[in-house]
């Protein structure tokens, strides 16, 4: 518990997940916390991600889950090793909310639904003493260092002991994260690495013919990028693709754009069989016609379609020229979906301007959390937790500095 005569005021900026932990540990310890979120509400992004389930986080081996965050992983070793996937599902349960694992090991809240958490959870933020302002817009700082905001009912200014910055990203910018904070940052000599969108879906250019099916999954299939090779499903869109199996290979399409404007990939569409049992059995065609024999071997629809996309018609009467395609389908994208529509970001505030506390060198008493900050990693609960782990960090920092302060 902080021990000087009156309580430290804390300003946390942003209402996700990475601002409540932050607000929830200080107020924990003592602090008086205001929280200031520019939408009406809490939580927006996380309400929407709860509508697939809310995947929360991850139940397989430690390291495994370390090296989800590629590079950045040494930087979020620590913060996930004092707040990991064991230490979340404690915290749900605390919120009388229990989780569960799942086959593919993602774990979700029983009743798959992110409202009950969150409304728990600020119920109990609110019990702590947190005071919420919504309609708040952070402007940045004025020529005395006060904070400013854009509210309702005009400009506010405050003088808090310290600021926990939680603003997110750059993606779903109608649900509050929309980089608006990098400007500010980047004004005050803030070290930013540019925003760029990552688990987003990427653009092919398809025919008319392709567009129909729009929507549908294209599941099993094995994607093949470099030496990236991963099975699972995605989706075709009006554009392209999206999906868990192009999100996970995201990071590394998005780079292959920014050097050569350009990516292939590899697809399998039919992971089960072998490249020998495949062309045997499109030899065994009969009198039956190419696209009847393929939809019998589970090639139809959208694999189909796509199958059409690529390959020339003269090839689809060739066993062995037919087989070699379904197992390696080359297929073009053009470009990456706009920021805007990934899933989460990439870029941000670089670790190299914080200290080990998440506080920025230089800003002393700001402190930076969540996906504002320059990682990124796949889908599957890796985001979530980190964004809950770096909040849990930037409240134990800003403790921390306090105390640094009072001696």
């Amino acid at each position: 518990m902080l021990t000087s005569s009156s309580p430290p005021h804390i300003a946390v900026i942003g209402g996700g997940p990475a601002g409540l932990m932050a607000a929830e540990v200080l107020a924990q310890h003592g602090a008086r916390v205001e929280l200031f979120e520019a939408k009406p509400s809490l939580g927006r992004k996380f309400l929407v991600a709860g509508k697939g389930g809310l995947n929360l986080t991850h139940a397989e081996p430690r390291e495994t889950f370390l090296n989800r965050y590629g590079a950045r992983r040494p930087h979020l070793d620590p913060l996930l090793a004092a707040f990991g996937p064991d230490d979340l599902r404690a915290w749900a349960r605390g919120l009388g909310v229990e989780t569960f694992v799942a086959s593919s090991g993602r774990v979700f809240p029983e009743g798959l639904k992110a409202a009950p958490l969150l409304y728990a959870w600020r119920e109990r933020l609110r019990m702590a003493g947190v005071a919420f302002h919504f309609r708040h817009r952070w402007l940045g700082w004025d020529r005395t260092d006060a904070l400013q905001f854009s509210t309702p009912n005009g400009e506010r200014s405050i003088t808090p002991d310290a600021v926990v910055l939680a603003l997110g990203g750059a993606s779903w910018p109608q649900l509050g994260s929309d980089g608006a904070w990098v400007s500010l940052l980047a004004a005050r000599g803030v070290d930013l690495a540019p925003l760029k969108p990552a688990n987003c879906g990427f653009d092919v250019g398809w025919s008319t013919h392709m567009r129909q099916f729009a929507g549908h999954p294209i599941k099993p299939a094995v994607l093949t990028f470099g030496a990236f090779r991963q099975r699972g499903e995605f989706i075709v869109t009006e554009t392209g693709f999206e999906g868990s199996l192009i999100y996970a290979a995201s990071a590394l399409l998005r780079d292959e754009f920014a050097l050569r404007g350009r990516a292939v990939i590899s697809l399998d569409l039919t992971p089960d069989v072998s490249l020998a049992q495949l062309t045997e059995k499109l030899a065994r065609r009969g009198s039956r016609s190419v696209s009847s024999h393929l939809a019998r071997m589970g090639i139809k629809d959208a694999k189909a379609g796509l199958l059409r996309e690529v390959l020339p018609p003269h090839e689809f009467h060739d066993p062995a020229r037919l087989a070699a395609a379904l197992k390696t389908l080359p297929v073009t994208l053009t470009a990456p979906r706009p920021i805007a529509e990934a899933i989460s970001t990439a870029g941000g505030v670089r670790f190299e301007a914080l200290d080990a506390r998440l506080m920025l060198h230089a800003l002393p008493g700001v402190f930076c959390a969540g996906e504002m900050l320059d990682w990124e990693a796949p889908t599957g609960g890796y985001l979530l937790t980190a964004c809950f782990a770096s909040g849990f960090a930037a409240g134990q920092g800003v403790l921390a500095w306090l105390g640094e302060q009072v001696r």
